[in-house]
């Protein structure tokens, strides 16, 4: 009987290991090495974010960590430079919930690194809210606040050539759809506090990056910058730190079991940033770290341009 026992925990502990080998998913295998290279995360002192810095940091690049928080950012500095094996690694205030502060970052990065070779747009919030400049957050923060940066850092991402611009979105702006009249009306793709209406908010944002992305490798041609928009996979990580307590709780097993952890998150968005031969790729859609196939309001020429003209307008770019 126990013999039984052993062999049936033997059997279901196996079948565990390859399950959650098939929830972390494919590996970025590139070895390539960035000493000498300039890399800007933006929301990097947690999460996959910070991953991803580790790894960067352990290629030999200069780390930037763009974050909102100082005290959270210091901190995630010596967590950085410890585990990446690097002292290069450095703390700079961005909060993209205020366009105010985008250009301060813009225009300190401008002046003080000679350098920049990759921006990693990696923050994201999942919450209702208001930005400095009376935006939607969630479009505020995942989709304009990074639109701006990019904008504004491009002459230098250029001059830097060969150059990446990746952006992380998700595989939920399938459920995403731009209504620029709501925008128009409210500032934001929504309106509503329910949990259906946060949900689709965020679609709309991440929708938001996968044809931003879109609209930039066309703007981008012939200048050796390349774009890449990815889908990270579903992340045990703490993009869900504003849901209720009860829905934390609720859904910390099922993450535990179902949902990547942030090591195996960061693995598309470093293939996206160094993995060699995807050029030809630029504007494309990631996951797994392989290109995947968008539906058709994912790659529509008109909606992808509009977005970047009603953005450019309420950047005050234009």
């Amino acid at each position: 009987m126990a013999e039984e026992i052993l062999l049936i925990a033997g059997v279901a502990i196996a079948v565990l290991m390859i399950f959650r080998m098939y929830v972390r998913g494919a590996r970025c295998k590139s070895k390539t090495k960035l000493h000498g290279k300039t890399v800007i995360v933006t929301g990097s002192n947690t999460g996959i974010g910070r991953e991803t810095a580790v790894d960067l940091a352990r290629r030999g690049a200069r780390v930037i960590l763009a974050c909102r928080n100082q005290v959270r950012g210091e901190a995630a500095v010596a967590i950085v430079q410890r585990e990446g094996g690097s002292k290069n690694v450095v703390f700079m205030q961005l909060d993209l919930a205020s366009l105010k502060s985008v250009r301060s970052f813009a225009e300190t990065i401008l002046k003080t690194e000679r350098k920049l070779d990759i921006l990693i747009n990696n923050a994201g919030v999942y919450m209702q809210g208001t930005t400095e400049d009376g935006l939607g957050l969630m479009f505020g923060v995942n989709h304009l606040g990074h639109f701006l940066l990019t904008n504004l850092l491009l002459d230098r991402l250029k001059e830097c050539a060969p150059s990446r611009i990746v952006t992380i979105s998700s595989h939920l702006h399938d459920y995403g759809n731009l209504n620029f009249d709501t925008l128009r009306t409210h500032k934001e793709f929504g309106v509503g506090e329910s949990a259906g209406s946060v949900f689709r908010i965020y679609s709309h944002s991440k929708l938001c990056n996968v044809l931003f992305t879109h609209e930039l490798a066309k703007r981008l041609q012939g200048t050796n910058v390349t774009c890449y928009s990815l889908h990270p996979g579903v992340i045990n990580s703490d993009l869900t730190r504003n849901m209720n307590k009860m829905s934390r709780r609720l859904l910390k097993p099922i993450a535990a079991l179902f949902f990547k952890d942030v090591e195996a998150g960061a693995q598309t968005t470093l293939h996206c940033a160094v993995q060699e031969g995807i050029e030809s790729l630029s504007g494309r859609y990631f996951s797994d770290c392989a290109v995947q196939k968008v539906k058709a309001k994912a790659k529509d020429d008109a909606v992808a341009k509009k977005l970047w003209e009603v953005s450019e307008t309420l950047c005050g770019l234009s």
